[in-house]
């Protein structure tokens, strides 16, 4: 056998390895999107693929490297918003909305799959629960970047913010109002906060 063929049936081996990762990627990011991944079993992703169980569990031998994978397919034909592009917008205003505009069309956009992950959450592997909650973190401290409120008022717009950009906040409100009226919502509550506690009775001593 010449260099050459042997390297060439290397390559193909590895492409053949790489598409079927990625199938199963697919098949567990499908499950997690439909039935949730607390309701996603490997017997389920195998079928679904079209592999055996063991293909799996040798190509993924922990739940964080299958989680992982599956994150990376999902998230490359769904990419999260940016935070750090919002972080660029000088007016703190003007990022809020930008910021809620990004974050309610990409909740539309993967409703179910977001829904099930929330609900599901304490299945995840830890990495994953850390890389979501940072995530939100992030998203948060870019919002509130540049903005000039302190003390209580900073702590009520913290308040605000983190509730604004929080997936149960978004669904509720579109219950009945569209993105861009949720959004205007949320940025009153956002202003408001930053008053509302000026001017407000002190708690009576007991006696």
């Amino acid at each position: 056998m010449s260099d050459e063929t042997r390297i060439y049936r290397k390559r193909r081996r590895a492409e053949q390895e790489e598409a079927t990762r990625e199938r199963i990627a697919g098949a567990t990011a499908a499950l997690h999107e439909t039935v949730g991944p607390a309701h996603t079993t490997v017997k389920a992703i195998a079928e679904r693929a079209g592999v055996q169980r063991a293909t799996v569990y040798r190509h993924f031998p922990d739940d964080q490297a299958l989680f992982d994978a599956c994150t990376a397919h999902y998230y490359r034909s769904h990419p999260m918003p940016d935070p750090a592009r919002w972080a660029a917008i000088p007016d703190p205003g003007e990022r809020l909305r930008r910021g809620l505009a990004e974050l309610y069309a990409w909740y539309r956009e993967t409703e179910p799959m977001v829904a099930n992950s929330i609900r599901d959450m304490t299945v995840f592997p830890p990495g994953t629960q850390a890389a979501f909650q940072a995530f939100f973190e992030a998203a948060a401290a870019a919002l509130l970047a540049g903005r000039t409120e302190r003390g209580r008022a900073r702590t009520r717009v913290t308040a605000a913010i983190r509730h604004a950009i929080g997936f149960p906040a978004w669904r509720s409100l579109t219950e009945l109002l569209r993105d861009e009226e949720a959004i205007a919502l949320m940025e009153a509550l956002v202003v408001s906060s930053a008053a509302a506690g000026r001017g407000a009775a002190s708690p009576a001593r007991p006696r």
